[in-house]
């Protein structure tokens, strides 16, 4: 098998550094439960990016991921998220790009495998319009994929990561048990894994110096990249643009 993932920071990885400050995330952990149920090494890449808008997840990204030799066997898009926190956004804008990639896909015999983001809106300002593009934008998804009878995993409406303990400080980004969590949806859904089992993700206080202290660390800076046009990826290549060998598991000697 190989497989390629591309997307955002949620694809990418971020809020779940290592020590050496690279990203793991959910993709980094479904290639390693592809391996591990499979017995065998598979071949991974990926080629998500944080900050990217849609557009170019859909036409660079993939380009790249379609170039890949051999071409992969599996391929996840997730994407929007960005997209969903500009001013004036078209979720059938949105959907029609997704069908252009799922076409694509499609007609080069490579299996692709739709994803819609955890929902981040509870906790962040303005979530309830975040909230409102994000059930717009999964339902145009869900129906495309029922249309193209591809794989959808609908990790926005899943209850439990929405619960605080799931995310990192910036409220915006999955943290370590969140990617955890994504990653065992996503591999049971596709027959790759039991169901995930819940995880001991304390929820943070949220006190008035908390609250102060999340928007002059996470907010007011976003804002700040926003009003100068910049992106938190601007200058990133995604973190494994060619194959990369995800081994199996050694196996456990039986007596």
């Amino acid at each position: 098998m190989h497989y390629a993932a591309i997307g955002d920071s949620f694809t990418e990885g971020v809020g779940d550094e290592l020590p050496d400050g690279s990203t793991r995330g959910w993709a980094d952990l479904v290639a390693a439960g592809l391996a591990r149920n499979r017995g065998e090494p598979i071949g991974y890449a990926n080629l998500a990016v944080r900050g990217r808008l849609l557009a170019p997840i859909v036409t660079e990204q993939l380009d790249a991921a379609l170039s890949l030799d051999p071409l992969p066997t599996l391929l996840t898009l997730n994407g929007g998220g960005n997209d969903m926190l500009r001013r004036h956004i078209e979720a059938a804008d949105l959907v029609a790009l997704t069908e252009r990639a799922v076409r694509r896909c499609v007609d080069a015999g490579v299996r692709i495998v739709l994803i819609s983001g955890a929902d981040p809106s509870a906790r962040l300002p303005l979530g309830g319009v975040v909230r409102r593009r994000g059930e717009v934008l999964t339902a145009g998804i869900a129906e495309l994929a029922t249309r193209y009878g591809t794989d959808f995993v609908d990790v926005f409406h899943d209850a439990e990561i929405r619960r605080p303990g799931y995310w990192s400080p910036d409220r915006l980004h999955l943290g370590p048990a969140g990617h955890r969590r994504a990653a065992g949806l996503i591999l049971a859904a596709l027959g790759e894994g039991p169901a995930p089992e819940l995880a001991e993700a304390g929820d943070p206080a949220r006190t008035p110096r908390a609250e102060l202290r999340y928007y002059r660390e996470h907010v007011i800076p976003w804002v700040g990249r926003r009003l100068r046009g910049h992106s938190s990826g601007d200058g990133r290549d995604g973190k494994h643009p060619a194959w990369t060998v995800v081994p199996a598991p050694a196996r456990t000697p039986t007596r």
